[in-house]
């Protein structure tokens, strides 16, 4: 009954974390360590770090790292699904309401009301990113004051490259403007 119990206690974190990743790790640290003992604290500390350097959600890192300790695979799998199938849930209902009353007047004035809020969060991140990633830290011979130039340059030939050959991949344009930053960071030291 160990699955069951893992999925339904992720479940109900998959259910309660609201503003995130990072915002879940109380929930889970509550549920796993505190309540359960299923690890120590030293051992969420780890999940937490690898939870970070792994790429992708890190709730959903930090769900497979906990199913994986208390019950190997079949438990990462359970953990996993058990924290994604609120959502799921969600989004399907929600989808659901949205193309049974997506005609009413009052719906649709509630989503024309929704517009501006999304833009100015989508806005607030990307400034935000923005920033952190061309302030400099100090170091590196690239820097006029604390603007990072080589970080700039950067920004600018993506979007130019981008702009200009529009059949290229985004994601390819990112892999290339990493590989490149990399070797400016690391190798040349800007």
């Amino acid at each position: 009954m160990i699955y069951l119990e893992l999925f339904l206690a992720f479940f109900k974190i998959g259910l309660f974390s609201f503003g995130g990743g990072y915002a879940s790790l109380a929930l889970i640290s509550d549920e796993i360590v505190h309540s359960r003992g299923w690890l120590t604290t030293e051992s969420f500390s780890d999940l937490v770090s690898i939870s970070q350097m792994t790429p992708g959600p890190i709730a959903i890192n930090a769900a497979t790292f906990v199913g994986n300790q208390v019950a190997g695979i079949p438990g990462a799998i359970c953990t996993t699904l058990g924290n994604v199938a609120p959502s799921i849930i969600i989004s399907l209902l929600l989808a659901r309401l949205y193309k049974k009353y997506n005609g009413l007047p009052m719906v649709k004035s509630l989503l024309k009301g929704l517009q501006p809020a999304v833009i100015a969060l989508i806005a607030t991140a990307a400034f935000t990113l923005t920033q952190e990633a061309l302030i400099a830290s100090g170091h590196g011979f690239a820097n006029v004051g604390s603007v990072n130039l080589f970080a700039i340059a950067l920004f600018i030939f993506s979007f130019f490259a981008y702009e200009k050959w529009k059949k290229l991949d985004p994601v390819l344009i990112m892999l290339i403007m990493g590989a490149i930053g990399g070797v400016g960071y690391y190798v040349v030291g800007f």
